[in-house]
């Protein structure tokens, strides 16, 4: 369990870098702002068609990613019930699967690059990696307790 709490304030910690990365450019292009950038493209990425789904900015949406597991994280260290932050973990899978193709579609087709884009891929990797930790450390924790000792026939 102890391992599991660092996991959970690492999720914390991670998922928070990510919300305010994410709220930044949530707030940056609904005020129709350009952040500043050490390296050249971030407009052209978070100005592209793929900035946007439906016309809610992918920021925004990133933002409540994160938001979300921020809040599950919490929640597993105020309860300790494993399956929030199992939860958690799982959702990881789609937020890295998500960053893949931001990612994808950043340097191959839209061929800029935004280090806040790279900074949000960032935190999903680290996310999905402390994610695959705790979904494997607590799979061989529920099959060690669903295990059951029964007497082996030695008929033949």
């Amino acid at each position: 369990m102890r391992n599991l709490k660092i996991i959970a304030i690492v999720f914390v910690v991670i998922s928070a870098l990510g919300f305010i990365d994410a709220t930044y450019l949530t707030f940056q292009h609904f005020s129709g702002n350009i952040p500043p950038c050490t390296i050249d493209g971030c407009e052209i990425v978070l100005t592209s068609q793929y900035a946007t789904i439906a016309g809610i900015p992918v920021a925004l949406l990133g933002s409540i990613y994160y938001l979300t597991l921020l809040i599950l994280s919490i929640l597993f260290l105020d309860s300790k019930k494993v399956n929030i932050l199992r939860l958690a973990s799982y959702i990881t899978i789609a937020g890295l699967g998500t960053s893949l193709y931001l990612v994808y579609l950043m340097f191959f087709v839209i061929q800029a690059v935004c280090q806040y884009c790279l900074v949000s891929a960032t935190t999903s990797t680290l996310l999905f990696i402390a994610g695959l930790y705790v979904i494997f450390k607590t799979s061989k924790k529920q099959v060690a307790n669903k295990q059951t000792i029964s007497p082996v026939s030695n008929t033949q």
